[in-house]
């Protein structure tokens, strides 16, 4: 891989990461205020299944258009939660036809496509943070708070910015979604090898890892902003969750 591919690839980990650590950390944090305030597991998953509805849906709709645009068939379709025999919670589902692992790979990655490219376009037409990286860029930090308060003062901002991160929340594949993502990956990597030894390098040098930068990249920049609206709402929910413990006298383990 060049080096630029390999610098796009780095810093989509260095958001990756600490994205999937506070979008599970916000989940718990949710739930278990849910819990203290009703007392009753089953109100909480109506609940929180409510809360994230538009990222669960935008989820399973990614992978139910994913499947017809494979020609691959598919059952029924559900955004009804459901708590799994081992106690996890299953918020949604799409019913599709086990195929060749190529096609499984895609459907379930179809998620993160569709929900990179619907946050990124909230982000820089909706919410008006294109403005606000110009001038971080820039460093331009007389402005930025003026620019950030002008932003937020708009009638929808807050609509735009729960549905930007309830998408962002749900994004990420469930297990059943990596099931076939293994040996799709080891085919690229053997595909990649035999190219190499074909004397192509430079053309994938010049051309495929080009475009694999540029996917890295927007991938780093979906994370990026998906961290940064987990990242807003971490304190007060934590905060949050700690004074209902308090005030109630009870724990959520």
């Amino acid at each position: 891989m060049s080096t630029a591919g390999l610098n796009f690839f780095w810093r989509l980990l260095i958001f990756l990461v600490p994205f999937i650590f506070a979008q599970r950390w916000l989940h718990h944090e949710i739930q278990a205020i849910f819990l203290l305030v009703t007392r009753n597991s089953k109100i909480t998953v109506i609940l929180f299944s409510i809360l994230f509805f538009p990222g669960v849906f935008v989820h399973e709709i990614s992978h139910f258009l994913a499947a017809k645009l494979m020609f691959v068939r598919t059952g029924r379709f559900s955004v009804i939660p459901r708590l799994n025999l081992n106690g996890t919670l299953r918020l949604g589902y799409v019913e599709a036809q086990q195929v060749d692992f190529i096609r499984n790979a895609l459907i379930g990655f179809a998620p993160i496509v569709s929900g990179g490219l619907l946050i990124g376009y909230l982000g820089s037409h909706q919410l008006g943070f294109s403005p606000l990286l110009a001038l971080i860029d820039q460093g331009n930090w007389g402005n930025f708070l003026q620019t950030l308060n002008a932003a937020i003062s708009e009638p929808i901002f807050w609509l735009w910015f729960y549905i930007a991160f309830t998408v962002s929340s749900m994004m990420l594949p469930s297990t059943s979604d990596r099931r076939d993502w293994l040996p799709f990956i080891l085919l690229i990597l053997a595909l990649f090898g035999l190219a190499l030894l074909a004397g192509v390098g430079p053309w994938l040098s010049d051309y495929f890892m080009t475009i694999m930068g540029k996917v890295f990249n927007g991938l780093a920049l979906a994370f990026a902003f998906s961290l940064f609206l987990h990242a807003v709402l971490l304190l007060p929910a934590w905060t949050g969750r700690l004074a209902i413990s308090r005030i109630t006298g009870l724990k959520v383990t």
